[in-house]
């Protein structure tokens, strides 16, 4: 009986590890890690946006946009220990627009202008709507609420969709680590998609909640994770045993970019290959040029100050 019982431990411990390993490797932060300061005057929001124009425009080549490129950019940013209530999960997406042709409008959306080409883009980011000025997020309150919802007390608030710039400037403010993906090329589909979820949203019907195992189902309130997630489903909670179990920061959004790559209803709009863990790239902060990192959850990241 004690073999017995010793191989059920083991093997409880291996599917345990298994179900935690892409957390387990977010939070990895212990090796020798390579910090990049050749940015680290320029602000946090202008590395990331360069970073997502630099991206993007090899990709639409020098001659005339024949027709629309769609794409999104999934983000993160965690603390060190990846604390529910300093993490956040993210999402922009983009519309190109084609030089051949009048683009019909997207109804509330700005056009910018980047070199030759015209573009839409908006921000999935869906926080407590007083965040801030009032950046005190309460996840878990009350005995056993991590595993028991009803035991939880946090309040459900109104919600509000944040732009890109005062998303990055929360991360800034909190001296947090920053994760992007991508940018992945979606079809058009899916930015309908995304510009459905950013309407449903701004309805103002639906409010946060970062522990909406009780309240999402029926479009009560939910969490940054779900308002990203899926885009034309909320998605189960992920993580260990599906209880959402270190499902937020790095974690979170690597949980949304396999349910965008795995469900069989969006199969059909990514339009390139995703790899979770090395498609991630890193901001970190740095309170000196040159000096120590306070927090590097990556092999090799970028530094900001501001």
């Amino acid at each position: 009986m004690k073999a017995v019982a010793g191989n059920f431990t083991k093997m409880y411990f291996r599917i345990f590890f298994l179900l935690l390993g892409l957390p387990l490797i977010a939070q990895a932060g212990s090796l020798q890690r390579d910090v990049d300061f050749s940015n680290y005057d320029v602000p946090l929001y202008t590395q990331i946006v360069d970073r997502i124009k630099a991206q993007i425009a090899p990709r639409l080549g020098d001659g005339p946009l024949t027709h629309e490129r769609y794409f999104i950019i999934p983000f993160a940013y965690q603390d060190r220990g990846n604390h529910p209530e300093f993490s956040h999960s993210f999402i922009s997406v983009i519309r190109v627009f084609a030089d051949n042709k009048p683009a019909k409008l997207t109804p509330g959306l700005p056009t910018r202008k980047y070199k030759n080409w015209e573009f839409e883009a908006f921000n999935i980011s869906w926080l407590p709507r007083d965040f801030l000025t009032n950046p005190h997020l309460c996840v878990f309150d009350g005995p056993g609420s991590r595993l028991l919802p009803k035991n939880n007390k946090c309040p459900i608030s109104p919600g509000r969709n944040f732009s890109l710039a005062e998303t990055i400037k929360l991360a800034v403010d909190a001296k947090n680590a920053v994760a992007v993906w991508g940018p992945y090329e979606i079809r058009k589909q899916g930015f309908d998609l995304g510009v459905a979820r950013k309407r449903l949203l701004d309805e103002g019907k639906i409010k946060y909640r970062a522990d909406d195992r009780l309240y999402r189902k029926d479009k009560i309130a939910i969490s940054c994770f779900h308002a990203m997630a899926g885009l034309d489903e909320l998605f189960p909670n992920g993580g260990l045993f599906g209880t959402g179990f270190m499902m937020w920061g790095f974690n979170g959004t690597a949980r949304v970019l396999i349910e965008y790559t795995e469900k069989a209803n969006n199969k059909g709009l990514l339009l390139g290959l995703v790899d979770v863990k090395n498609d991630r790239f890193v901001f970190v902060y740095a309170p000196t040029a040159g000096g120590p990192v306070p927090y590097n959850p990556a092999k090799s990241a970028t530094a900001y100050h501001r």
